[in-house]
């Protein structure tokens, strides 16, 4: 694989480059399906016209991102309202990562140039094509340097955004409200609760482990946390929001929701930033119940996605990387190494395995 990253890569031993990626690069082995059926036998020739291609971008993925809503996105439908289009079987999974240029069309108008880094939509495999970098693609620049290049498939990526977008933008805090953040432990919740905490918030989060519990209070500054799986929710939720809750940011969705609406106070605001609970459902997703509390108590609840609120990116960044610094706030991200270990670690997201941001890192570039 390694002759592909040169500038000057002949194309001509391409049996030894299919052999590799069979090898190395499951994520490309799944491309190969898309061209096996309509090129038989001579899938090298296709691979070799597809990247002389005039319009190809190529991109080589040191970092990729582990992110739940990729669930849905792997359920049978005939369109995707994401940026993404469906998953189907046989092709590769696409999802939010790191990646470095390798190639750019002689005919290209955008700004990347070979040996740029991105962050954006990538496939999981060692290289991607990508036909629309203006669209599914931001640069790197230079000037965070000092910053881990995994930090742009969090913190600085749409994780980091959704949690900025979210708290800022969907919540409309006011200081001294109670907040409540579920899935806390997260990618996103863990700093949502961080920002709540520098806006003067009283903050709950709840998690899966009694070690993400004590993480959320002692090392990143919520007022208190718990369990939602050792004893009952809405005893829970009225233990630690005696006066009801203000702000919910939603990570979790389906009877979870069902039971804040409850506690919510009047005026309360919702932010729906995920719905774990209901990606691996067989069938429809669950009904939530409660809803005239909605009514009730003029609560504002509302979804979003990060990609409606670019325009923020550099401001967001700016602000954030001056807090890293500060020390205000702590990312907290758990690295699984190889291409390989990709499924499993996606799989573990939804079995609670990982601490903060699950991050894959496919190549040390």
């Amino acid at each position: 694989m390694t002759a592909l990253m040169e500038k000057e890569c002949p194309l001509a031993p391409f049996e030894a480059i299919i052999k590799q990626c069979l090898v190395y690069a499951r994520g490309f082995n799944s491309v190969s399906f898309q061209f096996i059926k309509r090129a038989g036998n001579n899938l090298a020739h296709e691979l070799a016209k597809l990247y002389e291609m005039t319009d190809l971008e190529g991109f080589i993925l040191p970092q990729g991102s582990c992110d739940p809503y990729l669930c849905q996105l792997l359920r049978p439908r005939t369109k995707s309202l994401f940026i993404q289009t469906p998953i189907l079987p046989g092709s590769v999974v696409k999802g939010f990562g790191v990646a470095k240029v390798i190639k750019v069309s002689g005919n290209s108008d955008n700004e990347l140039k070979e040996g740029d880094y991105v962050w954006g939509i990538t496939g999981w495999e060692n290289y991607s094509w990508n036909f629309d970098p203006e669209k599914l693609l931001t640069k790197i620049h230079n000037s965070y340097t000092q910053l881990p290049l995994s930090y742009y498939a969090g913190i600085l990526g749409m994780p980091g955004i959704a949690a900025y977008v979210g708290w800022n933008e969907i919540c409309s805090p006011k200081r001294g409200e109670t907040v409540y953040v579920s899935s806390a432990a997260g990618g996103v919740g863990h700093l949502v609760g961080q920002f709540a905490k520098m806006m003067g918030c009283y903050v709950v989060g709840s998690t899966s482990t009694n070690e993400k519990v004590d993480l959320l209070k002692t090392k990143l500054g919520f007022d208190d946390a718990f369990n939602y799986k050792e004893g009952d929710l809405r005893s829970n939720l009225k233990r630690y929001f005696p006066k009801g809750i203000d702000i919910y940011f939603d990570n979790v969705g389906g009877q979870m929701l069902e039971e804040v609406l409850l506690q919510m106070n009047i005026h309360g605001r919702i932010a729906v930033s995920g719905s774990i609970s209901q990606y691996n459902l067989i069938g429809p997703s669950e009904g939530v119940r409660n809803m005239f509390s909605l009514i009730e108590k003029r609560l504002t609840m509302r979804g979003f996605v990060e990609l409606d609120h670019k325009q923020i990116i550099p401001k967001y960044v700016d602000w954030v990387v001056k807090m890293l610094e500060e020390k205000k706030v702590i990312y907290v991200e758990d690295v699984s190494v190889g291409l390989e270990t990709a499924a499993s670690a996606f799989v573990g997201i939804f079995q609670g395995h990982n601490i903060g941001k699950q991050i894959v890192v496919v190549a040390n570039d």
